[in-house]
């Protein structure tokens, strides 16, 4: 009989703990929101240019997310995540402004829009322009100009209904890990020589998580980042699919019910996933959903609301002019190069200069000292977020890239070395006349620590 009351009292007592580490939790306004962003078919469909018409078939709808974050007193904060290859700096600031005019204390700063870079989706006007190398037919190009105008109301609207959404919650993270990313770039004397699935090449293998539990205990939200590219289809598989990323979003929500589960990707722009094909897409998916269920399972830290949020627009500047007579000379080139040539030549002939430099969108959110998001446009390769999370602390730091705008690639000073896809050929179908400066990753780094606050950059450990 003691031995049974001792029992008793020590469930009891286990059950006080928790309540009063729960209560202990700071409680934070958390609202979600989804909405299906499927095109009307026919559409073109982005990312690969093998496919010969446009898709005629939704193998899986397409799905934007929203998640709000903050009271309005506290100053909330509110991510869009959309299942698409890009958006333009137009899309997320309409998007903001679509937000802001309904809450205007939602200034740009806490509004992010992330893409989840999946190739088997439609082709978003301003981003990629010259991805086709060769001009559409109008009757294409209306359909698409038709899916980006639906494509940006929608995210707006899903962004203000997270917002009206808001409920007491409490808001975790911890790190976990994936390992089905693989370096594209094969080095060969320290030049790129090709792609190949490289072992040992700059990844980022960190999966972290985000989740939001109700005041009775169900989870709410998740938001989880990981770094590779959405191909796990290829370039013959022409029809709509949110890739990995939407499988591991399906199977998150659907291991914990009522969730809303959202995929942003890291800075994964020179990794591929490993298997790929449409098989590989559930294996793929289900890797993530599971290491979100082992990393909410064990012991996560608890956050409370966004107590800082910055937003910068730089310049990232060209690395050198690029005369006529070698824009002349590119028009015997590669069908991508020549239709780029003859773009930047028509700019030219029509009295205008060529672009010197690139806009780029630099944001961060800081939850207190001990913990920062941040958001960092374009396709960004791996060694960016190796560095921000040596420099600033690995268990502290979370790195989203295609955030806000997609303007290019954005290599490293690495990567710029030994050339290659991500520092040159992909500027012909983003419609640059050149690669981008070698100082690149410095001019970007100063700007991330430019937009942290000074409590989170004193905990940092270099």
């Amino acid at each position: 009989m003691k031995t049974m009351r001792v029992g008793f009292r020590g469930v009891i007592l286990g059950l006080l703990m928790v309540v009063a580490l729960r209560a202990a939790e700071p409680s934070v306004a958390v609202g979600v929101a989804r909405i299906d962003i499927t095109p009307e078919m026919p559409i073109r469909l982005s990312g690969y240019q093998s496919r010969p018409a446009e898709a005629t078939r939704v193998e899986v709808p397409m799905t934007a997310r929203a998640l709000a974050i903050g009271s309005d007193a506290d100053g909330a904060v509110v991510i869009v995540t959309a299942e698409v290859i890009a958006v333009s700096e137009a899309i997320s600031e309409a998007v903001a402004a679509g937000v802001r005019a309904k809450y205007p204390a939602l200034t740009r700063e806490r509004i992010a829009v992330c893409a989840t870079h999946q190739h088997t989706g439609p082709a978003i006007a301003g981003t990629i322009p010259f991805m086709f190398s060769r001009d559409l037919p109008a009757d294409e190009t209306a359909r698409i100009e038709r899916y980006t105008a639906m494509l940006q109301q929608k995210l707006i609207s899903v962004a203000l209904a997270a917002l009206a959404n808001r409920q007491p919650a409490r808001l975790a993270w911890a790190q976990g890990k994936a390992e089905f990313a693989v370096n594209r770039r094969l080095i060969v004397d320290g030049k790129h020589t090709g792609y190949k699935a490289t072992p040992g090449g700059p990844v980022d293998h960190a999966l972290p998580v985000l989740r939001a539990v109700d005041e009775r205990g169900g989870v709410r939200a998740v938001l989880v980042n990981y770094a590779c590219h959405c191909t796990t289809l290829k370039g013959g598989d022409n029809y709509v699919h949110p890739d990995w990323a939407g499988e591991a979003a399906k199977r998150i929500e659907g291991a914990n019910a009522g969730a809303l589960a959202l995929v942003a990707i890291g800075c994964g722009a020179d990794s591929d996933p490993q298997p790929r094909g449409l098989p590989a897409v559930a294996t793929n998916g289900k890797t993530v959903a599971d290491e979100v269920a082992r990393v909410m399972a064990g012991e996560m830290r608890s956050v409370g609301r966004v107590t800082s949020a910055a937003f910068r627009r730089i310049e990232l500047p060209l690395g050198r002019s690029v005369p006529r007579e070698e824009l002349e000379a590119r028009l015997k080139g590669k069908p991508n190069v020549a239709y780029a040539a003859a773009q930047f030549l028509r700019t030219l002939d029509d009295g205008n200069p060529l672009p010197s430099a690139v806009p780029y969108p630099v944001q961060a959110w800081a939850f207190g000292g001990d913990f920062a998001m941040v958001f960092l446009g374009g396709e960004v390769v791996a060694d960016y977020a190796l560095r921000l999370k040596r420099e600033l602390g690995v268990s502290r730091l979370w790195v989203n890239a295609y955030s806000n705008h997609v303007p290019c690639y954005i290599p490293s000073r690495q990567v710029l070395k030994e050339g290659g896809y991500e520092a040159d050929n992909a500027m012909d179908y983003y419609g640059w006349p050149t690669r981008l400066a070698d100082e690149t990753e410095d001019r970007i780094v100063r700007t991330v620590y430019d937009v942290l606050p000074a409590d989170f950059l004193k905990g940092s450990p270099r």
